[in-house]
Parts: C-alpha cells; structure tokens; sequence
C-alpha cells in the first residue's frame, strides 16, 4: 500500500511542476514544426502526435514496474490501469484543443 501512496505522492508533484510550467510558457509562439524538446512550447496537434509516440513506453514501463516493484496482482492491475487511463485523458485533451483552435483560427 505504501507503492500507492508514493505514486500519488510523484503524480501530484508532478502535476504541480507541469501547472506551473504551461504557466511560464503560456504566451510563448507555439511551434508546429520543426524539433522542440519543451513539451508546452508545442502546438496541441503536436502535442497529441508526441502523446501517440509514447504508446511502446507503456508497455515498458509496466514490465519494469513489474519486475522491479513487489506488487499484488490488484495492484498492477490498477496501475495498468492507472497508466492507460492518463494517456487517454492526455490525448482525448489535446485533440479537442486541437480541433478547438483549428476552428478558431
């Protein structure tokens, strides 16, 4: 249960850094083209291509959680779970956007 509580722990923390970098970037041009590292300085249709190449880590990173952490069968599984839920969330986020200012522009 501990593993749980930890996973909370990192996902808040990591949803704080991401708050309050889209923050510092939010009137930075956008790119659509081109190379960029920075997550928030990409278009939403870029940022959903980005989310679709981060489908093979999925797997990935299930096989090391499981192999590494000592974890109960309903705990991976709500892990996996966990897991596929957040990059859906993200991508179903970033088409809408996208399409939203498509339709704006």
């Amino acid at each position: 249960m501990e593993i749980v509580m930890i996973l909370i722990v990192v996902t808040i923390v990591s949803i704080t850094i991401s708050f309050i970098i889209s923050r510092a970037f939010k009137d930075v041009e956008k790119k659509d083209k081109g190379f960029v590292i920075s997550y928030h300085k990409l278009t939403y249709r870029r940022r959903m291509i980005r989310t679709l190449w981060g489908i093979p880590f999925i797997p990935l990173l299930y096989i090391i959680v499981y192999w590494f952490l000592d974890l109960t069968s309903n705990e991976l599984i709500l892990f996996g779970t966990f897991i596929i839920l957040l990059f859906l969330l993200q991508f179903v986020y970033n088409y809408i956007k996208w399409k939203m200012n498509e339709k704006d522009a």
